[in-house]
């Protein structure tokens, strides 16, 4: 039986996640609903979907009234943790990641990571 597109989402976001150690990760509709996640037992992932979608929405409507050009990506930190979204299309990609975390080599996985989530979003 072939793939769905949650689990090739999926397979894409645990390949992601461990490339850079990451917390977790989600697709999420612009609306805040979980397209798919690889997130750990203590992250509501439905909750992420809907506060990720809420602060994309948020930032990139604040840059247009600042009359900024497009939001590429939202970095909420935390003593502990940061949450990096980005807007790919119709959905958003979410990460989670320790504040010890390489952000340079984060931002370049989660840059290639979009493309091809992108590509299984658009099929």
């Amino acid at each position: 039986m072939p793939e769905t597109i949650k689990e090739r989402l999926i397979r894409i976001l645990e390949k992601f996640k461990n490339t850079v150690g990451a917390d977790g990760a989600a697709v999420v509709t612009r609306d805040g609903l979980l397209v798919a996640s690889n997130l750990s037992k203590s992250i509501d992932g439905e909750t992420l979907a809907a506060m990720t979608a809420t602060m994309v929405g948020a930032a990139e409507t604040a840059m247009n009234e600042l009359k900024k050009k497009e939001t590429t990506r939202i970095i909420v930190e935390s003593k502990d943790a940061k949450l990096i979204s980005t807007g790919i299309g119709d959905v958003i990609f979410a990460c989670i990641i320790n504040t010890n975390s390489n952000l340079g080599l984060v931002l370049l996985e989660m840059k290639k990571t979009s493309i091809l989530i992108k590509r299984e979003v658009e099929k």
